[in-house]
């Protein structure tokens, strides 16, 4: 009777384990099948901000298929694709942040209307003798009366340049030219105007970066850098960018 029922018991077990592991594999599969169809899912809004050229779009979906089912054929898939959305994204973002760094305005201002073009340098300088607090300001204008300038703007210290001085313009790390400059005879703003500006604002129009080496009436020179790769020539349309 004994032998009976443990025979009984053994066989109540085995059917249980075989149960126990048929459950598994089902549950395995189904959690394959909705990985699969999430990945596909996934894959498909990648190929269509990617065909879009939605590079931020793109790479939020691909890093979301392959963060998530590296595992998955739709995830090795897309991964030539994704790497590439990566560098245009990041290419974006930068273009994005370049151009943002400019600040057009127009005013009515004596008998017409003025159009600036400004940016701020990229990182403070001491232009006072009080050490590195101030940012320097260049600025493209255009007015009708006044025509066409450009020019740098202190917040604090001054130019000493009212009988005219030279500043070293660079672009993108390149060997510096000498420019004319001056500061007109008022206390307005602290302003130095570039006698070339035509030939500065080419420079501009095609650098990533300027660096305008100038005098500070504090003694010595101090060298401002702008990232001007984001200029938007059509928002100055009387100034020609030339090549």
């Amino acid at each position: 009777m004994k032998r009976l029922l443990l025979s009984a018991l053994c066989a109540a077990a085995l059917a249980g384990c075989a149960d126990h592991e048929a459950e598994q594999r089902a549950q395995a599969a189904a959690l394959a099948a909705q990985q699969q169809q999430a990945s596909e899912k996934l894959a498909a809004q990648f190929d269509a901000a990617y065909t879009a050229q939605n590079w931020d779009l793109a790479r939020a979906h691909g890093s979301a298929l392959i963060d998530q089912y590296p595992d998955t054929p739709a995830a090795q898939k897309i991964k030539p694709q994704y790497d590439d959305a990566k560098v245009k994204s990041d290419t974006a973002r930068e273009e994005r942040r370049l151009a943002g760094l400019w600040n057009y305005n127009q005013v009515m201002i004596g008998k017409g209307a003025q159009v600036s073009a400004s940016i701020m340098s990229r990182a403070p300088l001491d232009t006072d003798g009080s050490g590195k607090q101030q940012s320097v300001q260049l600025v493209f204008r255009d007015h009708p009366e006044w025509k066409q300038s450009a020019y740098l703007v202190l917040k604090a210290g001054d130019f000493p340049c009212l009988k005219g001085c030279k500043v070293k313009v660079s672009v993108d790390d390149g060997k510096p030219r000498a420019m004319d400059a001056w500061r007109p005879d008022t206390d307005e703003a602290i302003a130095m105007f570039i006698t070339d500006y035509k030939g500065l604002w080419k420079l501009a129009a095609h650098a990533r970066s300027l660096k305008i080496e100038f005098p500070v009436k504090s003694g010595g020179t101090q060298t401002a850098e702008f990232e001007t790769g984001g200029l938007d020539s059509a928002q100055m349309p009387g100034w020609d960018p030339g090549k």
